[in-house]
């Protein structure tokens, strides 16, 4: 069974539970279908990290300045409200934007072989320009986050984990400060306002490829994790420290089995009060933890959060993005009330950004298309069967050369 064969079986399997079709879906249900295999046969298995703790200053990109805000706080490419698409590109040439929520950027991925046994999960970065409004290739950095407003990002260098992180200034395309970091970085998540960054730590490359046994013969994610815990920097006040997260063995899991992803990323919750991440081996798909790295039960106005749905919760909280559902149509995703886990459907293979609160940006097919790959970006609205294209179809099945994955910036 090849991959297309065992991803087009997952989304089946799973439509009545959480079906993902999220950026490097088919890595994802690899990785999720060998640790299932792993759990019947290693109950026992587990890895644990040290603990440490370290203070990081950050510099302020406009020092000298009385807004403390990051350059990404506010105003650039998502002042302008009005729909910005291009059905004609893909992968897009110009600014694709959507009631203030602009395409930032968008990554290529590729499997690049090192040796015999080991390769690297690689993107190529294509970061708007807000000063002429187009796509231009970024190829120094293995990941970039975009904060809101899209003027700033945080970047990593090409080899991973790496032991500093830029903070570059989308128009110049220059990296105006670099924040150095004792424990090396994997990846990079800005909090809703972009007033903080989360950076996960790892203690190898979180895009490395193997060769294992029972992989027939392709590239597979690691069967360990080598995530040890984040650093939370406030962007505007130049604080920042790390916090040791332990994989294996606590109070919520105490016999220690530990099946997460060799990538797996903190992030903020909306409200900035806690850090989470998903957990593709629990019932409840993520867990929990305060900004001293204390494990809690999920919060719950969160137990409806999905990791893989990259939309998250609405602006003003009150909705969350759900999987796909396909029931109303062909291809919809649920909307769910972040308290009660009500549901309705929205137009939308796949949900990727909120505009608004009653607006999103999704992947879906075209009306009469069969192929569940075949997919472009469209708007869809709540409480509508109406879509508006906003790119040209991406070409290819999920995991093959030349498919661009997005990154969004919001207002």
């Amino acid at each position: 069974m090849n991959v297309d064969d065992i991803v087009r079986d997952a989304l089946h399997e799973q439509a009545a539970e959480q079906p993902p079709a999220a950026a490097g879906f088919a890595d994802r249900v690899l990785a999720v279908r060998r640790r299932r295999r792993s759990r019947r046969i290693a109950l026992a298995a587990a890895a644990t990290v040290a603990v440490v703790a370290v203070g990081v200053a950050v510099p302020l990109l406009d020092s000298g300045k009385d807004d403390v805000r990051p350059s990404g706080g506010g105003g650039g490419i998502v002042v302008e409200k009005k729909t910005k698409a291009h059905p004609d590109q893909s992968p897009p040439r110009e600014e694709i934007s959507a009631g203030g929520t602009t395409l930032a950027g968008y990554f290529v991925p590729e499997t690049v072989k090192k040796t015999a046994n080991t390769a690297v999960y690689q993107r190529t970065y294509h970061l708007l320009n807000p000063r002429t409004g187009t796509y231009e290739k970024a190829g120094d950095w293995s990941w970039v986050a975009v904060a809101r407003g899209g003027r700033t990002a945080a970047v990593l260098e090409r080899d991973l984990p790496s032991s500093r992180i830029g903070l570059l200034d989308l128009t110049t395309g220059k990296v105006e400060r670099w924040i150095e970091a004792d424990h090396r970085v994997g990846g990079l998540a800005f909090s809703r306002d972009g007033r903080k960054l989360v950076a996960t730590t790892y203690s190898s490359n979180p895009d490395l490829r193997v060769k294992e046994n029972g992989s027939d013969g392709g590239w597979d994610q690691p069967s360990t994790s080598s995530r040890n815990g984040f650093y939370l920097f406030d962007v505007a006040s130049g604080n920042g420290a790390w916090t040791e997260v332990r994989i294996g063995a606590d109070s919520y899991n105490p016999v220690g089995r530990s099946f997460v992803n060799s990538r797996q990323d903190f992030a903020l919750t909306d409200d900035g009060r806690y850090v989470w991440a998903g957990n593709p081996m629990q019932d409840i798909g993520k867990e929990f933890w305060d900004l001293k790295g204390a494990k809690i039960p999920t919060p719950a106005d969160e137990k409806h959060l999905e990791w893989y749905v990259d939309a998250g919760k609405s602006p003003d909280g009150r909705l969350v993005a759900g999987a796909f559902a396909g029931q109303k149509w062909k291809t919809s995703s649920f909307i769910l009330d972040a308290r009660t886990g009500a549901h309705t459907e929205v137009r939308g293979q796949q949900l990727l950004a909120w505009v608004g609160n009653k607006q999103l940006i999704a992947w879906d097919i075209g009306e009469n298309d069969k192929n569940e790959f075949h997919s472009r970006l469209v708007l869809v609205t709540l409480g509508s069967d109406k879509e508006v294209p906003l790119s040209g179809f991406r070409e290819g099945n999920d995991g093959d050369a030349g498919r661009w994955e997005p990154l969004f910036a919001q207002p």
